[in-house]
């Protein structure tokens, strides 16, 4: 029984470094060039045109940071195998997975949130937009 928990042990070791190496890289991404992106997206232009642009840029971004958020799930959906163990070894291995899942979970709801904000804001601003050109034709409408 114990070589066969030494045997686990070792095999959460290995598995963990994998999954370390992987949230590295997400993480690293997070940091350097994702939540960088998402303070740029805070201030939206003001003109419908440069919103539109700014709407394009993002979905762009969206879609690598989704991938490095869907990356860095699937990693961590490996370690939930060993969520069972009740090892006393384990439980540093636990605080780094939490740190990590707490990190991603962060960002992705950022994404989330600021995809749902460029949606919004453009429907708002092609709507003024709608608004406006039927003012005008209104206006043509009464001075004819």
């Amino acid at each position: 029984m114990l070589s066969n928990k030494r045997i686990q042990e070792l095999e959460l070791v290995m598995e963990f470094e994998k999954v370390e190496e992987c949230f590295k890289e997400v993480s690293n991404w997070i940091e350097n060039v994702g939540r960088k992106r998402l303070k740029e997206t805070v201030n939206l232009d003001d003109s419908l045109e440069m919103l539109l642009q700014a709407q394009k840029q993002f979905k762009e971004f969206d879609l690598v940071a989704s991938e490095y958020c869907r990356r860095g799930q699937e990693a961590l959906k490996k370690m939930n195998q060993w969520e069972d163990l009740s090892f006393v070894d384990v439980h540093s291995y636990r605080v780094k997975l939490q740190t990590y899942e707490d990190e991603l979970e962060d960002f992705c709801t950022q994404l989330d949130e600021t995809r749902h904000r460029v949606c919004e804001t453009v429907r708002l601003y092609e709507f003024f937009d709608k608004v406006r050109q039927g003012i005008c034709c209104t206006e043509e409408g009464v001075k004819v």
